[in-house]
């Protein structure tokens, strides 16, 4: 039997018991059955003392295993949010170099743009001027050829 229930055992003992009259309550109880009760309350005592102090110590032992866990954890969520934040700044850093190298490819293909239109323009202009210099040239020659005709 449990502890509690060999208590309840006695009080039903002592309530069932007859009065003694007079007595202002006093109670005659066969000492016997309260000795026999007392004896396993005592047997029974001990063991449950150790069973609740082992309870005692698992929770102990729980709890700080728990708390090591729970730091071990946190640790791992600071050192992943650490990761992250570097990963973001690496991230960061890339998007703007790229965006700086966007921005130069962009200024040196307009450069190349410009660069590439004034050689055409030069070269046909340098085209113009000698067609232009040519068909004079041919008018100049029509013409010596008409007034040699002519005489």
């Amino acid at each position: 039997m449990r502890v509690d229930e060999l208590i309840t055992e006695l009080q039903d003992l002592v309530a069932d018991a007859k009065t003694l009259p007079l007595s202002g309550g006093k109670v005659i109880v066969e000492a016997e059955k309260i000795y026999d009760i007392l004896d396993e309350i005592q047997d029974t005592l001990p063991a449950e003392v150790r069973q609740a102090k082992n309870i005692v110590a698992d929770r102990s032992q729980i709890i700080a295993e728990a708390k090591k866990e729970a730091e071990d954890i946190i640790r791992a969520a600071e050192e992943r949010k650490k990761q992250m934040i570097e990963q973001s700044e690496v991230m960061r850093e890339a998007k703007a170099e790229a965006t700086e190298l966007l921005n130069d490819v962009k200024a040196k293909a307009a450069e190349m743009r410009r660069a590439a239109n004034d050689y055409v323009e030069n070269v046909m202009k340098r085209t113009d001027d000698a067609i232009t210099a040519q068909l004079t040239e041919l008018r100049k020659t029509r013409q010596n050829l008409r007034i040699t005709k002519k005489g």
